[in-house]
């Protein structure tokens, strides 16, 4: 085979809600092994539902150590060795030009001094662009707790996109909690830094479109501390047990270093689960339960995982609203076991009411059908019917202009209460009463005491009908939703 005296060792990354649960991780044991390369060490599958690390770990210490081991007739490094060593060094360096005038920093955007290009995983700070917010409204009843808001953005003249599109968004970390880690750690939250390239990172020059293999930017800099914290890092995520390991490096008290250690552990699992994860800690949060970890911004740089992107199905149509992208976004707050609430980092910015945010477009697999003639099934429940709403926007625009017979538009919707949370009502029943929308069937999971009804129990009902459509009409389905109540619909 083309890979004959190749020797390979697989671990998977999955999670047991999917159905191809880890296909990918399956499929290149499988593939490698029938192209002639021998398998070292045998595979290993990771539940991201469960404990991810966890499961790696287990795996790295019974499966492929003594593998490599063996192969090499030597063991290698013990992790406890590595995390008794010397501090690391950085990736990173930090270079302090000042004080900030008050505004914003004018960062490099992938151009600075040393031509440095943006990391991949980075793109999307660079590629983001500050787009006003001209509408935010409530779109549940006020007798109902929770929240669920749409939002609009004017994306003129710099952003484009397609009916039904993903919108990225970039939140912020809340000013009080970025000067509250600002404090802690010693930093200035007004200095203005560049960050480059630490030990072991070529300092030369490097030329525009570089091969890639030299120092790569994290974010925008030059900007602030307050910045850095503040649009890049992520202060409130759950750590993963490495993250608390390489904290433990910084922990100058013995009984912080051994806590961290001890938890990081694979016999610190338990703990892990109880006292961090259980209890719903972010990095913010473990500093402030470890007050002996100090380190440089370069050092909380390198070891801070990056605030990442939230991504919406736009609510809108790209034909009806070119200059405007709609969102849904159901605002998250979950009480912790402590009784205070631990709300979603983008939500909880866009509650806010910010003025603007940084957004990007990322392509969607929903498209409509190009012959018009052609049915639709929608079904989204909850926040899921964000994109039937810019399905069936697009779908009257289509039948305004071609003046031909479309095909039949059904949705599908679900929620808890017609009277609390059936986001979008009036729009939809008078899309329904006009025409546009053709079949709307709807479920309330708690409107009946003891009879909760879901879409998936409509779907059901309809079976015969639903199959007609798709087996003689060739209708295109859509789902938006829930993990299980998408499986629950395939099936």
């Amino acid at each position: 085979g083309i890979f004959a005296g190749l020797e390979y060792a697989v671990f998977g990354l999955g999670n047991v809600q999917y159905e191809q649960y880890n296909a990918v991780g399956k499929l290149t044991d499988a593939g490698l092994e029938a192209a002639g390369a021998t398998r070292m060490a045998a595979l290993g599958l990771g539940d991201d539902d469960d404990d991810l690390e966890g499961d790696f770990d287990a795996w790295r210490e019974t499966v492929l150590w003594p593998a490599l081991e063996k192969q090499a007739g030597t063991a290698p490094m013990d992790p406890a060795e590595a995390a008794r060593a010397a501090l690391p060094p950085c990736c990173y360096s930090a270079e302090y030009l000042g004080a900030a005038d008050g505004g914003d920093a004018a960062a490099d955007g992938g151009d600075d001094d040393d031509g440095a290009a943006p990391l991949a995983s980075s793109r999307h700070y660079f590629d983001a662009v500050d787009c006003p917010v001209v509408a935010s409204r409530e779109l549940r009843s006020p007798d109902d707790p929770g929240s669920t808001l749409h939002l609009e953005f004017d994306v003129t003249p710099n952003v484009e996109y397609e009916t039904a599109d993903n919108l990225g968004i970039l939140s912020v970390n809340p000013d009080q909690l970025v000067r509250k880690v600002a404090e802690r750690m010693g930093y200035d939250p007004s200095a203005l830094v560049r960050i480059g390239p630490g030990e072991g990172k070529a300092k030369k020059k490097k030329k525009k479109n570089d091969d890639g293999k030299g120092f790569r930017l994290p974010f925008p800099t030059p900007c602030t501390v307050a910045e850095i914290l503040g649009r890049y890092c992520d202060l409130t995520g759950p750590p993963r047990r490495s993250d608390l390991k390489l904290l433990a490096q910084y922990a100058t008290s013995d009984l912080d270093k051994t806590f961290l250690l001890r938890v990081s552990s694979r016999e610190g699992r338990s703990e892990f689960k109880s006292k961090i994860a259980g209890a719903m800690l972010g990095l913010a949060d473990v500093l402030d339960r470890c007050p002996s970890i100090h380190m440089p911004l370069e050092h909380f740089v390198a070891a801070c995982p990056r605030l990442q992107p939230r991504y919406y199905t736009i609510a809108s149509s790209s034909s009806v609203y070119p200059g405007t992208i709609h969102v849904t976004a159901s605002v998250a707050a979950t009480e912790r076991p402590d009784g205070s609430v631990l709300g979603g980092v983008c939500t909880s910015y866009l509650a806010g009411g910010p003025e603007s945010c940084r957004v990007f477009v990322r392509e969607s697999a929903f498209r409509l059908p190009e012959d018009p003639a052609i049915p639709i099934i929608m079904i989204g429940p909850g926040t899921g019917v964000a994109p039937m709403r810019a399905l069936l926007q697009e779908r009257a625009h289509m039948r305004s202009i071609y003046l031909t017979p479309e095909g039949k538009n059904t949705l599908y919707f679900g929620c808890r209460d017609r009277r609390l949370d059936y986001l979008y009502r009036d729009e939809f029943e008078a899309a329904h009463a006009d025409g546009t929308l053709d079949v709307l069937r709807t479920a309330f999971s708690r409107e009946v005491p003891d009879k909760k009804v879901y879409v998936q129990h409509l779907l059901a009902e309809d079976g015969a009908e639903v199959w007609q459509a798709i087996e003689e009409e060739e209708a295109y389905v859509y789902v938006c939703g829930g993990v299980a109540m998408g499986r629950d619909v395939v099936r």
